[in-house]
């Protein structure tokens, strides 16, 4: 649902919301983590004359504004979320490409580190981080060992 606060944040600006924004902005919303064609099919329901040089270039101007923000979640298009949620790391599984969110402060550490050895400033809103989720973990070792787990020794024994 399109909230005052985009017709507000486009408005201090001197911008207008208008219907094609307001439509990729609340397609992002719905969907969260979509690339550009996910938001084009989503704003295609509402709008079908809607065509994805027109998405592009409202994703780039929405980011610009500060009300978008992408990561990029594996090799294709990046994926794009509303700025004003939380910042978070992508937690990303290569098997069944979940994306978790983290909280950037589970990177604290990292960050530190980078900042006080490096100098470097860490953007984390676009970090992804790849591997493989609890579930396809658990998947992978049910498989590697043919379908038996080794039950750890109990300590009473």
């Amino acid at each position: 649902m399109v909230t005052t606060d985009w017709q507000s944040d486009l408005r201090r600006r001197g911008y207008r919301l208008t219907p094609q924004r307001q439509l990729v902005l609340e397609a992002v919303d719905r969907l969260e983590h979509a690339t550009p064609d996910d938001i084009l099919t989503e704003v295609r329901k509402t709008a079908g004359s809607v065509n994805i040089s027109t998405v592009y270039r409202t994703l780039e101007l929405l980011e610009e504004l500060g009300l978008v923000s992408h990561a990029h979640l594996g090799h294709g298009a990046p994926t794009y979320h509303l700025a004003d949620r939380h910042h978070h790391i992508h937690l990303v599984c290569r098997d069944c490409t979940e994306v978790i969110e983290a909280d950037v402060s589970v990177a604290d550490p990292l960050t530190s580190q980078l900042r006080s050895q490096f100098g470097f400033d860490t953007d984390m809103k676009h970090f992804a981080i790849f591997g493989r989720c609890a579930s396809c973990t658990e998947k992978a070792v049910h498989e590697a060992t043919g379908g038996t787990t080794r039950e750890a020794p109990r300590k009473d024994a």
